[in-house]
């Protein structure tokens, strides 16, 4: 898989995610396998960028190149802009939004509401394009409801641009994240471009990885949501591409010490108050199902120091450990 001038390590890309694929999560992932990972959207408003918020979704200190942002709005000049300004704190790659499905992105007309006015797609991406001498990729759903999947006009769109990669979620942004993602749009799409096409959408296990590349023919894979609180699918993913073996689920104490490495990644970047609170989201994701973890969450959101937070995390896993190599969950068997 290559975009532009970069070799990407493996097919797997880190979705990007409003809230989740920070500086510390997009590091974590590429350290544990994934080719690429896409940061959070960053608004074309020039007014925003000096925000804290804007200030650390462009910091990629220490993050293993190539370094992927994503950029989101309406108006062709300020998303030129924007790329451009992004490309000088970093960036190597920039990804525009056409596929965010939220209310207040699109009823701003951004994310996937630009779906509804190709016209306006070709200005953006020409804008974009000219703009920078950096890899411009495209993220896109599949259309805006099920009367207009329109995803292939746009990919050829895009291609013509100079585009040099489209990711497609496989729903249309009226599904939101609801039913079952249409594989079947996507290898139209690929069957129609001859840029990169990475397919996106309820990958949450090896077996589908391998699934959904041969289903829709798609040139790698991008994973969201199942990499919340499991960031290692991705070696998982890599492994059983490569081997057709499944590895077996990671030791606690693997765990353990990946998720303390994590907190302390978030503390170090967000400050011990913001970073106690933004963590939580992501131990709930790590210990989500495990056996005793309901009274577990209970104890550690109540934590208001990062000393504390992290004295709870590390006091739950090693109680884990003590009779488990692997993780247990409420079911009572073993992980598989």
């Amino acid at each position: 898989m290559q975009i532009g001038p970069h070799k990407l390590a493996n097919p797997l890309i880190v979705a990007p995610m409003a809230g989740v694929t920070d500086r510390p999560f997009r590091k974590l992932c590429k350290r544990l396998g994934a080719g690429l990972a896409v940061s959070e959207m960053v608004s074309s408003d020039p007014r925003l960028w000096n925000t804290m918020k804007s200030q650390r979704r462009t910091d990629h200190d220490g993050e293993i190149e190539p370094i992927a942002v994503q950029i989101a709005g309406s108006d062709p000049q300020m998303l030129a802009q924007a790329a451009r300004y992004n490309v000088d704190r970093g960036a190597q790659i920039i990804d525009i939004n056409m596929g965010c499905p939220a209310k207040k992105v699109c009823n701003v007309a951004a994310g996937s509401a630009l779906l509804k006015d190709e016209a306006l797609v070709a200005r953006i991406l020409d804008a974009v394009v000219e703009a920078v001498d950096v890899p411009v990729t495209l993220k896109v759903r599949t259309g805006w409801d099920r009367d207009h999947r329109n995803a292939p006009r746009v990919a050829r769109i895009a291609e013509s641009a100079g585009v040099q990669a489209l990711s497609i979620h496989g729903r249309t942004r009226a599904c939101g994240f609801s039913g079952e993602a249409e594989y079947h749009t996507i290898a139209l799409v690929k069957s129609q471009v001859s840029i990169p096409v990475i397919a996106n959408g309820d990958i949450a296990t090896p077996r589908k990885a391998r699934q959904v590349l041969e289903q829709t023919g798609a040139d790698a894979i991008m994973i969201g949501r199942a990499a919340q609180g499991r960031p290692w699918l991705f070696r998982e993913i890599a492994h059983y591409l490569e081997s057709g073996s499944e590895m077996p689920p990671p030791p606690i104490a693997e765990i353990r010490a990946l998720l303390l490495g994590h907190l302390q990644e978030l503390y170090a970047f967000y400050g011990d108050e913001a970073g106690v609170r933004i963590a939580r989201k992501h131990i709930a994701w790590y210990t989500k199902e495990l056996a005793g973890s309901t009274a577990f969450r209970e104890t550690v959101n109540r934590a208001d120091t990062a000393a504390a937070q992290f004295a709870t995390v590390d006091g739950f896993f090693c109680r884990l450990a003590l009779n488990h190599e692997r993780l247990i969950y409420e079911r009572g068997e073993l992980a598989a």
